[in-house]
């Protein structure tokens, strides 16, 4: 089924081409310059095939969707867009009928979307991995820039928060949908490009993205903050998590590669001042805060879920971050930083 669009989401969704307004066509959301998007179980498809693709779900996405709404689609949990191998594709087709507490979509995900830390819990997960938002309780709307599966959406939806998530995976925004759904979450979901987010300006007072652009080359990520920058209102505030070329893991990573430039969907990483000069420049005034030190994606609200020798790094981790905040220098040395910044109301 096609389904309507989130009336949530319907009022400030535009074309990421043009940014002319929408209006519906059946299955098909199209701009008045004739730029046409597919939906999807109520999910608009708003990704560009004229540009190139940051990751190469990009383009399977929009293909997929395509074929939905001619009626070709013969998976409708359109695995081949997930940014995973095929070889975990092909466990996650054999475990689809699980009837076990985690959307196994989910299951099969975390170490994508969590790290690897979360590789022993592949397949056997026993509740949902939600972490704490880095962000005060607040209401409005929340924009979560590669939302994935959906889990910063949850989080942010327990602090108040109207969210709507993005992400260039068809498979993964509707995995989202369906989590928020049996769980009684209220949340909006779109597939959409972080360079061109499909979404009126200033229609959002808090943007929020975690694991996304550390990944992208220089190019991408000035594009994605001036959007960030364009979609927020004004005196309105982002989150963003970016990866430290200072951190002690993060540096065995780079002596592993050799020091040379990442490819690809590779993890960049990136000195702290040269982040607080970009991020300042591109969205506003900004202030760095550590994530987590001895790898990425360290949560610490998963800590009941992890191996006993995990559960170590994950306390020695909590106990550096605390101490930042008492000695702001020392953030300069975790793996995973979060940048927040303001965008003046005067701007």
């Amino acid at each position: 089924m096609t389904g309507s669009v989130d009336t949530a989401a319907r009022a400030l969704l535009v074309c990421p081409r043009d940014r002319a307004s929408l209006i519906g066509e059946g299955p098909i959301l199209a701009c008045g310059q004739g730029h046409r998007y597919p939906v999807v179980s109520g999910i608009p498809v708003l990704l560009r095939d004229d540009v190139p693709e940051t990751l190469w779900v990009h383009r399977r996405s929009l293909a997929r969707a395509w074929e939905h709404v001619e009626g070709k689609a013969t998976d409708h949990f359109f695995l081949d867009t997930l940014g995973i191998t095929e070889d975990v594709r092909n466990k996650l087709r054999e475990a689809r009928g699980d009837s076990g507490t985690v959307d196994p979509v989910v299951s099969h995900l975390l170490v994508a979307t969590n790290g690897r830390l979360y590789r022993p819990l592949i397949g056997c997960i026993s509740r949902y991995p939600i972490p704490e938002l880095p962000m005060r309780p607040g209401t409005g709307r929340l924009l979560d820039i590669g939302c994935g599966w959906g889990r910063w959406c949850l989080a942010a939806a327990e602090k108040g928060y109207d969210v709507i998530g993005v992400d260039p995976s068809l498979g993964a925004a509707l995995t989202a949908k369906r989590v928020a759904a049996e769980l009684g979450v209220k949340a909006s979901f779109v597939v959409a490009d972080a360079r061109y987010l499909p979404f009126v300006d200033g229609s959002f007072p808090r943007v929020f993205s975690y694991s996304v652009l550390q990944h992208f080359g220089a190019e991408n990520v000035d594009q994605s903050l001036a959007e960030v920058r364009r979609v927020l209102e004004p005196g309105g505030s982002s989150c963003i998590q970016m990866a430290n070329s200072l951190g002690i893991r993060s540096l065995l990573v780079q002596a592993g590669r050799g020091f040379r430039d990442a490819t690809r969907f590779e993890v960049r990483y990136w000195r702290p001042r040269s982040l607080l000069r970009w991020f300042n420049r591109r969205i506003g005034p900004t202030r760095m805060l550590a994530d987590g030190f001895f790898g990425l994606g360290v949560r610490p609200s998963d800590r009941d879920l992890l191996p006993l020798h995990y559960r170590m790094i994950v306390d020695a981790s909590s106990l550096l971050c605390r101490a930042s905040r008492r000695f702001p220098a020392l953030a300069r040395a975790a793996d995973s930083l979060f940048l927040h910044s303001e965008k003046l109301a005067s701007a």
